[in-house]
Order: structure tokens, then sequence, then C-alpha cells
């Protein structure tokens, strides 16, 4: 990208620090064996003078870390997207229970049990009164 482009982009995009914008192209090759193509493009504020290609690859790699263990996870298995309210700060506090219902289903794991989070999410799911004792440490 040239220093016009950039500038251009910064203007347009109202982001005073943007100094690179980066277009990633990745493949995936399904199960069936049917390859898809998709291209994200990334703004960022990062110096170009002190990055390297393998720098920005592995900023990109983290984002998907975060999108595909945080947010795959709330918006597939539990459908937080989709969950609406007009009620101030309901939507809020739901967001904030789905957060630490994630964050002690991923601390407490065991690491010699190689149970999937999302079995286990299920489990404690189909048996409330033992998960909110164990939950609490309270005998109900």
């Amino acid at each position: 990208m040239d220093a016009e482009s950039g500038d251009y982009a910064r203007e347009a995009l109202k982001f005073p620090g943007l100094r690179m914008l980066i277009r990633v192209e990745r493949e995936v090759r399904h199960g069936d064996g049917k390859l898809e193509g998709e291209t994200r493009y990334f703004a960022t504020s990062l110096d170009p003078e002190k990055v390297t290609a393998a720098g920005l690859l592995a900023l990109v790699r983290g984002h998907w870390c975060v999108e595909n263990n945080l947010h795959f996870v709330k918006d597939r298995w539990w459908d937080e997207d989709r969950h609406y309210t007009s009620r101030p700060g309901l939507a809020e506090a739901l967001a904030v229970l789905l957060n630490a219902a994630l964050a002690v289903l991923v601390v407490t794991a065991d690491p010699e049990d190689d149970t999937p989070l999302r079995a286990r999410a299920d489990e404690l799911g189909w048996h409330l009164a033992e998960t909110l004792e164990w939950f609490t440490g309270d005998t109900l």
C-alpha cells in the first residue's frame, strides 16, 4: 500500500492512527473435500518499519484464537447473538454470566481429563442442582 492510499484509508475509516491495512487469504478443505476460500481485512496502527509479515500473521492467528475459543463457544453453543431484550442492562448481565460460566469451565478443567469443554458444559447444564451446589459450595 502506498502512502497516498494509506492516507485515504485513514480518513475514510476515521482511524487517526491507521498505519497499515492487511489482507489475509485462507483456504479451508472440509471433510468432504470441498475447498472454501475466505479473505479477511485488518486495520492496524503498527509501524510497518517495526513489524514483519510473520509478526503480523502471529497477531492475526492470535485474534482467531480468541474468536474460536470464546466467541464461537458463546455464539454457537449458547446462541448468545440471538438473545435480545429491551430491558436495560439485561443483555449485559447475560453476557457477564456467560463469560463467568465459560471462565469457570476453563479454569476448573482437570489437565488429566480430556473431556471437551462443550461436553463439560452440557453435563453441567443437565444437572443444575449439582452445578449450583458445586459453583456456590452450598448444599441445596
